[in-house]
């Protein structure tokens, strides 16, 4: 059983008025998957669970299963509790699986802000930036973009630059473990009673900022090289909660990244504002007379490499949109059959 992170669990308001529509089941909330088990916290008790044969059943797809984050609804009659409801969520992080599979993955749920956490050393990344951004502003939490290993990159001022111009409104904090200000601006956005996803790549920092929120060492490390002092290997999402009753969910690394679901409007609210202004209203922004976008690239206000992104991303994000209409239909067709 994993050690007891969790002290002081209260659930607002909302949350007990809609659990007492499924009494007496017992509320609880997941903090951990590893597959088909779960593990929930009940009644400031680690426990394993399970969800029932009827949600298996009756389970459109993926994210009608609980998640990481997710408050459920469990029968206290066995020593591996049965999940019977998920309670409705108020955010949902989520992406696109990997490969054909036209399936959303749920990263994490019920949180209220995502700390998108981008190192300044070799994984600076504008255009994976977007990507989470992308996903981000979609799921009903607002995104902080978190910068780490601060003390590795000496020209750091070009790139907070760069951060600036596609943040689209998200706050930036710094971090460092070595230099000011250390792990002072990541503190100051921690609320207790509040939850946050951190997400990123593998080697950014997530695990160290878990420990020092945490105040333990709550994960593992593995040394890669000269250029990273060293890498926490996440396997699982895992939610903890800290001392000042903030809750935490680490996330593994996502060596890519595929939109499901994407609010492009707010990650490129240039781009779409200047679009706008174009000449024609159905402008690709490629050699059209009177584009604005490519006028603002030739001026130096908006980067190719941003322009390239956003299409990408929207042909992704329509793609995957007409994917999930063409399974539906299927789905339908084969419920007639049925019928």
């Amino acid at each position: 059983m994993e050690e007891n992170h969790f002290k002081n669990v209260s659930f607002d308001i909302e949350r007990q008025e809609e659990a007492k529509l499924f009494s007496p089941l017992q509320l609880a909330r997941v903090v951990n998957q590893q597959k088909e088990i779960y593990l929930i916290d009940l009644n400031q008790k680690i426990v394993s669970a399970k969800v029932s044969g009827k949600m298996m059943y009756h389970a459109y797809d993926i994210k009608d299963f609980p998640s990481v984050g997710d408050y459920v609804m469990v029968g206290n009659d066995t020593d591996t509790k049965i999940i019977h409801h998920v309670l409705k969520r108020k955010s949902i992080l989520e992406r696109k699986s990997a490969g054909k599979n036209t399936n959303a993955q749920v990263i994490a749920t019920n949180i209220d802000n995502i700390l998108i956490c981008m190192s300044l050393n070799e994984n600076f990344n504008l255009r994976r930036l977007e990507r989470y951004l992308s996903i981000s502003w979609v799921s009903g939490a607002i995104p902080i973009i978190v910068l780490t290993k601060f003390d590795l990159y000496e020209k750091s001022s070009k790139k907070l630059e760069m951060i600036y111009s596609v943040s689209s409104g998200a706050d930036v904090i710094i971090t460092s473990e070595k230099i000011e200000p250390f792990y002072k601006e990541l503190f100051s956005v921690i609320y207790p009673g509040k939850t946050y996803a951190l997400v990123g790549s593998s080697g950014v920092g997530k695990s160290t900022i878990i420990n020092h929120l945490m105040n333990q060492n709550v994960t593992a490390t593995k040394e890669i090289g000269m250029h990273d002092k060293g890498r926490h290997i996440t396997t699982s999402r895992s939610l903890f909660e800290t001392s000042d009753h903030a809750y935490i969910i680490d996330t593994p690394g996502m060596r890519e990244l595929q939109v499901d679901d994407a609010d492009i409007d707010s990650t490129f609210s240039d781009i779409e504002s200047l679009s706008k202004s174009c000449k024609f209203s159905n402008c690709a922004h490629n050699n059209e007379p009177g584009c604005k976008v490519r006028e603002a690239i030739q001026e130096g206000l908006i980067s190719q490499d941003r322009l390239k992104n956003y299409k990408s991303l929207l042909r992704e994000f329509e793609y995957q949109q007409k994917r999930l209409k063409q399974k539906e239909r299927k789905i339908m067709k084969a419920s007639k059959m049925n019928y």
